[in-house]
């Protein structure tokens, strides 16, 4: 009997031991600081900070899915009706986008949200298509992390592997690209290794004519009130920042921060208040310029919102997630959110979209 229970003990202990292996090594696990990844022809221009600004946009591109659907994470406890986009649908979306960046021609984009061998997009590389739809080599210099990686996520509204990028796209030479590891929100040890892992990915920016620019684009968490886990994130967004200012070096920090402004809160629906705080996280960066700013929202609120939830009760854009904030170098030119009829239709955000100089270096 004894001989029994110790050998279903021992055969129960390797299965144990085999499932914590194959969760470990199915799943990403990236350094709290590491490389990212970057492609750049040697033979790539550096930015002239002296012959005009930088134009930069932020887009949380969600997928390439486009506006059609309410997907089960887009409801509260996962009750959203769809778990992916339809293939047409992506390519429809990514050709919207492409045409967008054609029309608009920024010089550095800041993606969040780019799949890349994600099961519920086909495992495409959206990334790959998107760039053939547009200019060549109109985006030389490419930087990206992954922040969701996996072979397998078993959740009943997935069963398939995941792969989500932050991409920063840039038609001048990039160099150092740096992965910033984002704090998770408190889970079991093995729901963390599913989990997103969410990141500020890092680039610098060489110039002529100026000190190099350090480009920060980043998605921070949407599903971790009751812990402390924005105000981390948003505490190490805010040390880089720092760095950057001691070093006497301009910087723009970009993406979807999944945070309100103050006093945006009131003006949601009631059922839409449940992600944020009242006292929200933010102000750790309302330090420095930003658009959309506190200006902005404060007088003309509407015209600086940059999302439009996936939830039929919102009929449109109702609120500000997505920001590029800045060095107190740099100045802000023409700064604003491209919502047209086109763009509501592509993302459930909105571009943000600015040009940026280097005062001492403007062409005047």
């Amino acid at each position: 009997m004894k001989k029994t229970i110790y050998s279903l003990a021992g055969f129960a202990a390797l299965l144990a031991l085999g499932f914590a292996a194959w969760v470990y090594s199915s799943t990403y696990h990236p350094a709290a600081q590491e490389t990212a990844e970057l492609s750049c022809p040697t033979t790539t221009p550096e930015y002239d900070a002296r012959q005009g600004p930088l134009s930069v946009m932020s887009y949380n591109v969600q997928f390439f899915a486009g506006k059609q659907y309410v997907f089960y994470f887009d409801m509260p406890d996962n009750q959203g009706p769809d778990t992916r986009p339809s293939s047409q649908d992506i390519a429809t979306t990514i050709s919207g986008i492409a045409a967008l960046l054609k029309e608009t021609a920024p010089d550095i984009v800041f993606l969040q949200e780019v799949h890349d061998g994600a099961a519920a997009t086909d495992h495409g590389d959206q990334l790959a298509e998107l760039l053939k739809q547009l200019p060549a080599n109109r985006y030389p210099c490419i930087a990206s992390t992954y922040y969701w990686k996996a072979d397998y996520i078993p959740h009943p509204q997935i069963m398939g592997s995941v792969g989500m990028k932050l991409v920063t796209l840039s038609r001048y030479k990039l160099s150092d690209a740096l992965r910033h590891r984002l704090p998770q929100p408190p889970m079991d040890i093995v729901s963390a290794q599913f989990y997103l892992k969410r990141a500020i990915l890092e680039a610098r920016l060489p110039t002529v004519g100026g000190p190099d620019w350090q480009l920060f684009n980043t998605h921070f968490d949407a599903f971790a009130q009751g812990s402390d886990t924005m105000e981390q994130q948003v505490d190490i967004a805010a040390s880089l920042m720092q760095k950057q200012d001691r070093q006497d070096r301009p910087f723009i920090l970009g993406g979807d921060l999944n945070l309100l402004m103050p006093g945006q809160l009131a003006q949601l629906q009631p059922s839409q208040r449940y992600l944020y705080q009242e006292n929200t996280e933010l102000r750790r960066l309302l330090q420095w310029p930003s658009v959309p700013s506190v200006e902005n929202i404060q007088s003309e609120a509407a015209t600086w919102f940059t999302h439009y939830p996936n939830d039929p009760d919102v009929s449109g854009p109702d609120r500000t997630l997505d920001y590029l904030f800045y060095s107190q170098q740099l100045s802000a030119h023409n700064p604003e959110v491209i919502n047209t009829r086109t763009t509501q239709n592509l993302s459930d955000h909105l571009p943000v979209w600015v040009g940026f100089s280097y005062p001492n270096n403007k062409k005047e």
